[in-house]
């Protein structure tokens, strides 16, 4: 009769213990890669798979697989705006030659005056009177106005010079984010309206109101 006892106590044991096992060994077992998705108030997870970069890179540029922005951007930076040529992108060719044309032509522009009066301080080589090998526009000017414009088209082409470096580099990052967003799934299953709705307010019971709504299908 003792030993009934004993037995039944140890398998009572057993019993109680068991959970206490099963969330030692829950926790001590690495999780599952889960991503949390939540509709409304409740909320589910479901496992994802990992897409290997490998699997990404359908495109080909000189014999090298890659994905389609790395394309993209490699073409935009070998010759501006044939990224925006692979994203199909054709109305975005005149912003792109024009912002970069546009700051190419000011940087040679202010070169081109920018040299033809050091030429012209070089020739003069400290004399007040214009060099005959001088250009017509600086044969007029005195030394010192010489110097000023020296100083003023250096800065101006020093300017130009990072000025066709943002508009070659925001051209690249567009023709990047623009193939990115190619295959950006934009559902027409969204839908805004606005309804009439009851608010129930602290101060009285209910109260009309109108509710706005968006629906993801």
């Amino acid at each position: 009769m003792k030993l009934n006892s004993c037995f039944r106590s140890l398998v009572a044991t057993l019993f109680l213990a068991l959970p206490l096992v099963q969330e030692a060994h829950a926790q001590a077992t690495p999780p599952a890669r889960t991503t949390v998705v939540t509709a409304g108030p409740d909320s589910a997870q479901v496992s994802t798979q990992i897409v290997p970069d490998s699997v990404r890179r359908t495109a080909r540029l000189f014999g090298l697989k890659m994905t389609k922005p790395a394309k993209a951007g490699f073409l935009s930076a070998l010759l501006p705006g044939a990224g925006q040529i692979y994203n199909r992108r054709w109305w975005k060719l005149p912003l792109v030659y024009g912002a970069v044309g546009g700051t190419l032509y000011g940087e040679l522009f202010y070169l081109r005056y920018y040299k033809d009066f050091v030429e012209a301080k070089r020739l003069r080589n400290g004399s007040s009177t214009p060099s005959p090998d001088e250009t017509t526009l600086t044969s007029g000017y005195p030394n010192s106005t010489i110097q000023r414009y020296i100083n003023t088209y250096r800065r101006q082409r020093d300017v130009f010079i990072a000025y066709v470096a943002l508009a070659y580099g925001v051209q690249i990052l567009d023709a990047v984010v623009d193939a990115h967003l190619r295959d950006f799934d934009i559902s027409d299953d969204l839908s805004l309206q606005l309804e009439p709705t009851m608010l129930r307010m602290p101060t009285a019971a209910i109260t009309p109101a109108i509710g706005l709504t968006l629906t993801f299908k």
